[in-house]
């Protein structure tokens, strides 16, 4: 099996929330124009850069970058503390454990084989963490940006932590 079908039989089953609380915080989590996401995006703005929202850097792969900047081939993803297992505010769920473990453990698989597509089709790949401050990431993502516009190669990924 391949793509879609793959992907499914992959994912884990969802129990049932712990508590209306629980459902209610799961509900609120936004996909995207999270507020790590806007602050970075404002700053990159100042900064006179332009770029993409929540788009495919290619067609071909059915993920979503954050932000992206095509002609210089950057694809920048704002990665939340939780989903994505945070070495640093990463925390571990009470109730449900074993899901939320696979869950996010499936979400690094994911991350990480992401990165690999983009950047064997010669894309720079920069993850950030959501507490990481949008000043300091827009910086590393500005000077990426102007190195990479109208060049070839790319390196490999960057993740600031």
């Amino acid at each position: 099996m391949t793509g879609k079908r793959e992907e499914s039989k992959r994912r884990i089953r969802i129990p049932p929330p712990s508590s209306e609380a629980a459902l209610r915080r799961m509900q609120a989590a936004k996909p995207k124009d999270t507020a790590p996401e806007k602050a970075l995006r404002s700053a990159l703005h100042h900064r006179g850069l332009r770029y993409r929202i929540d788009a495919k850097p290619l067609k071909e792969l059915n993920r979503r970058a954050d932000i992206v900047f095509r002609s210089a081939k950057v694809a920048v993803f704002v990665d939340g503390c939780f989903w994505h297992g945070c070495p640093i505010h990463g925390t571990q769920a009470k109730a449900n454990a074993t899901f939320w473990c696979e869950k996010i453990k499936q979400n690094r698989e994911r991350d990480a084989d992401t990165n690999k597509r983009l950047e064997n089709a010669g894309w720079k790949v920069i993850r950030i963490w959501e507490h990481e401050d949008p000043e300091v990431a827009s910086e590393i993502i500005y000077n990426t940006v102007r190195k990479y516009q109208g060049r070839a190669p790319r390196p490999k990924t960057t993740e600031i932590t």
